[in-house]
């Protein structure tokens, strides 16, 4: 199965090297390409790609707003979100705006390529920087309430979630706790249902409300 990819970015060098990027792999293909974010909002809604590759600065609406209404419209469109800031305010309005991870422009191509798989499959991605910015945001909330939402959760999804919001893949989590890949499916599976989740960065979110994972 090919992956389609829509790019989202406002400059041309960028989106045309991008595209050549993930044309080259086999299992990828460029489904189109957008210069602005209404222009993403509307090729998304015309051509119904996997993955959109979104800039968070762009002209005629920004990334945000398209990541919005792209995911609230678009039902199985999925927005990774690719930018050159790490700044706290771009990262929680992207996810609040339905992005299913955020990665810098200083990635390794190779890192960029998983990246659009991984998103694909369902797991959230975050650049290590963006990991470590959402956990000390987290945790310095109060932490009133937060256990009362995993009191539904088994001591196996627990630990599920914890390597979940660690960043580790399906792979990952399955070499760890010794268990198939189906099997780590089938628990996020459970968790995205009991903790009313839209998606595998919301899971992410969660652990951290939770008090889940902690600061290294």
């Amino acid at each position: 199965m090919t992956v389609r990819v829509l790019i989202a970015d406002d400059q041309p060098l960028l989106r045309h090297s991008l595209a050549l990027l993930i044309d080259a792999e086999p299992d990828l293909a460029v489904a189109g390409l957008a210069g602005t974010g209404a222009e993403a909002v509307a090729l998304a809604a015309e051509l119904r790609p996997d993955v959109v590759l979104m800039d968070i600065r762009m002209p005629g609406g920004d990334g945000i707003e398209a990541t919005r209404r792209i995911v609230g419209d678009l039902g199985g469109v999925r927005v990774l979100v690719l930018s050159m800031f790490e700044l706290d305010e771009y990262v929680y309005a992207a996810l609040r705006a339905g992005a299913s991870g955020f990665l810098l422009k200083d990635a390794r191509p190779e890192q960029l390529l998983d990246a659009v798989r991984r998103t694909h499959a369902g797991e959230s991605l975050f650049a290590p920087a963006i990991l470590t910015r959402l956990v000390e945001h987290y945790l310095d909330r109060p932490a009133a309430g937060r256990a009362a939402r995993l009191d539904g959760l088994t001591e196996r999804e627990t630990e599920v979630l914890a390597l979940v919001a660690a960043g580790l893949s399906n792979d990952e989590i399955a070499a760890a706790l010794a268990i198939s890949i189906k099997t780590v499916k089938t628990h996020i599976g459970h968790l995205l249902a009991k903790l009313a989740a839209r998606d595998r960065a919301q899971l992410v979110i969660a652990a951290y409300e939770n008090g889940l994972v902690q600061a290294s």
